[in-house]
């Protein structure tokens, strides 16, 4: 139940009050000290020494944490169980892509200084009118969240508007994906086809191959990361959030009172889609590649079991489940790489059957059990 002194406190704000907030922060900035500090301070060749790779690797999986925070936000909090999320973070990514293409200029293969390689290796002459603009940092800084809110309101205010609900919500935002992975695929698209985009180089004059260029790129992930799950917070506490919780729960009672439900639905999914995009843009300049498996409905599926297997509707749990799930990948695409998929089927089952709330309904769990089992000594005494 809210206080009186945290209703008034600003809804940005409020969730700076929660001990759940303060927790993930503390271990996310503790996190990111650590990491820091091993990489720089430990000598190479020590054994805690955390080299550039590692330090890649885990910038990559607090980009999946923050997408899956913004799956989780409108999964868990509003109801709608998005699988074409991949498509939002895939265009935030083909957005810094296309900078960081720009940023190439005439060091390409061909010298060419305006377009990319492979325009001049498929005999394009200009440049298409949407790649312009993409030269000026700020202007794809925006696009980085512009286009996937844009494709978000578009989306949303037809499908809500027709108060398409469901699984008929859930197959539609795959078919939206699915259709733009097959679009992105062709080279007329002018987005480098089956390739992608690769071959980065600078980001803000910074060299993508430095280690200091690695850090800071992890560094200001979980930067984002931690602004994101603020953000989201701050909606899920406020009065938006509970009408986005009665809406979860009963939607048409909810609009029986009054509320314009798929006003606030557009809303949530825009904030949603736009921070999908900016986990897709971090993503990026890290992995130094993005094409059109991203778009891949598969990919959006993995999304939805990484919130699923953390604990839906925490927020923390998405980035609980993110970084499990992606470590766990990791290790066994490395190990048994035709075994992973089969892996990831099972662990799907496991968490439905035994662990429906997730690892963060179970961590709640095991906290209530302790609490509850030092209450009758403290009686006692």
């Amino acid at each position: 139940m809210m206080t009186q002194s945290s209703s008034s406190q600003f809804w940005l704000t409020r969730p700076f009050s929660e001990r759940a907030t303060q927790i993930f922060l503390g271990v996310l900035f503790a996190a990111l000290l650590i990491v820091t500090v091993l990489h720089l301070a430990v000598p190479q060749g020590h054994s805690l020494h955390v080299n550039a790779y590692t330090v890649n690797l885990f910038g990559k999986y607090l980009s999946y944490a923050l997408l899956a925070v913004a799956v989780d936000l409108v999964w868990g909090y509003l109801g709608i169980l998005s699988l074409g999320h991949g498509a939002f973070f895939a265009i935030g990514g083909y957005a810094m892509g296309m900078y960081l293409m720009r940023q190439i200029g005439d060091r390409g293969t061909y010298g060419d200084p305006v377009l990319p390689d492979f325009m001049v290796f498929l005999s394009w002459e200009s440049l298409p009118w949407y790649w312009l603009g993409f030269d000026m940092a700020w202007f794809a800084f925006a696009m980085v969240l512009l286009a996937p809110g844009l494709l978000a309101l578009v989306f949303g205010f037809l499908a809500f508007r027709s108060r398409v609900t469901g699984v008929y919500l859930s197959i539609i935002t795959q078919a939206l994906t699915f259709a733009l992975m097959l679009a992105f695929f062709r080279n007329e698209m002018g987005f480098g086809g089956n390739n992608g985009l690769t071959d980065f180089r600078e980001l803000l004059g910074f060299n993508l191959r430095s280690n200091d260029t690695r850090l800071g790129l992890f560094i200001a992930t979980g930067v984002a990361l931690a602004l994101g799950y603020i953000l989201c917070r701050a909606i899920v506490t406020s009065k938006l959030g509970r009408v986005c919780v009665a809406t979860r729960d009963a939607e048409a009672r909810t609009r029986f009172i009054g509320y314009r439900v798929e006003r606030f639905q557009l809303f949530v999914f825009v904030v949603s889609a736009m921070l999908a995009g900016l986990a897709g843009a971090l993503y990026v300049p890290q992995v130094g590649i993005i094409n059109p498996s991203e778009f891949s409905p598969i990919f959006s599926i993995e999304i939805v079991l990484w919130v699923a297997l953390g604990g839906r509707a925490t927020l923390y749990g998405a980035v609980i489940g993110a970084i499990l799930v992606n470590y766990a990948k990791t290790i066994f695409t490395g190990v048994m790489p035709d075994a992973w998929l089969f892996a990831l089927g099972a662990l799907f089952v496991l968490v439905t059957v035994f662990l429906p709330k997730g690892v963060a309904g179970l961590l709640l769990h095991l906290k209530r059990r302790k609490k509850s089992e030092t209450l009758p000594k403290e009686a006692t005494a």
